[in-house]
């Protein structure tokens, strides 16, 4: 799978997809990609960064959910030219492909609540581009496989499958780590999304209780262990002060503790399993 002129993935090394939750500001954004390209090569992995142009399931009308799309696109092909990596984004209809975003990302992400959006994931699928499908929270990884055949279908078969969790009663997601070998066995690489595996919805991302970010190095470790492909998280100068997901995002400081550790483990496993 040639995921950019700079990664083309063949399962040899592991992928950290990672950046902030939304773009907020060209210097943030900038601060953050300098941040985790040092740490991706210092830890020897694949960077792809990742901040959504659009947040489009706020849970309420008056947060912040982007900035205007061309004024987003602008500051992406900024951070390509001046870093040189690869940029993955959220894209929530289709009509937002003309509209510049097919040009400028390398990578194109189904939402977890768009997964079952055929229209959509056609769109996508019919770029040639690789797209990255989020489980959806209410679906069996099995049928996941129902998703990628859709993209197949269009002769696409760059894909990549991203765990974010499932339902598991009010306001909570459970991880299962079967959920790996059953998407796993679908033949795509398979990411953990952390973060937003640790998200309490329906409560505010500013406020504390918004996420439970101290279970991070629990679930990290075991899903680091399952021998995927990869881990997907955000991370933010300052997140208190983030404008989206403040309760899930991780500072960079814990971000190079966390992210070293579960690498560390990874590749641990993977020499085991080799």
């Amino acid at each position: 799978m040639r995921i950019s002129d700079t990664i083309t993935y063949d399962g040899s090394r592991q992928i950290l997809i990672a950046g902030n939750c939304i773009l907020e500001t060209k210097a943030i954004a900038f601060k953050t990609v300098e941040f985790l390209k040092k740490l991706a090569e210092k830890l020897d992995v694949d960077f792809i960064f990742k901040a959504s142009y659009k947040k489009d399931n706020r849970s309420s009308e008056k947060y912040f959910s982007g900035l205007p799309l061309p004024d987003a696109l602008k500051i992406f092909s900024e951070i390509k030219k001046a870093f040189n990596v690869p940029i993955i984004s959220d894209v929530h209809y289709p009509t937002e492909l003309t509209e510049g975003v097919a040009d400028v990302f390398d990578v194109l992400q189904v939402p977890a609540y768009l997964a079952m959006q055929t229209e959509l994931v056609l769109s996508l699928a019919k770029t040639g581009k690789p797209v990255n499908i989020k489980k959806a929270q209410f679906l069996h990884p099995q049928d996941m496989e129902k998703v990628c055949k859709k993209i197949e279908s269009v002769g696409n078969r760059s894909i990549i499958l991203t765990e974010r969790g499932t339902c598991f009663g009010y306001r909570d997601l459970v991880v299962d780590t079967r959920s790996f070998q059953i998407m796993k066995s679908l033949g795509y690489p398979v990411i953990f999304d952390a973060g937003h595996s640790i998200r309490k919805y329906g409560i505010p991302s500013s406020d504390p209780a918004g996420g439970t970010k101290q279970f991070l190095p629990t679930l990290m470790s075991a899903c680091a262990a399952t021998n995927i492909d990869g881990l997907f998280i955000e991370v933010h100068p300052d997140p208190k002060n983030a404008l989206c997901d403040a309760a899930s995002q991780l500072n960079f400081d814990d971000a190079t503790h966390l992210i070293s550790r579960y690498f560390k483990i990874a590749k641990f496993v993977k020499q085991l399993d080799d």
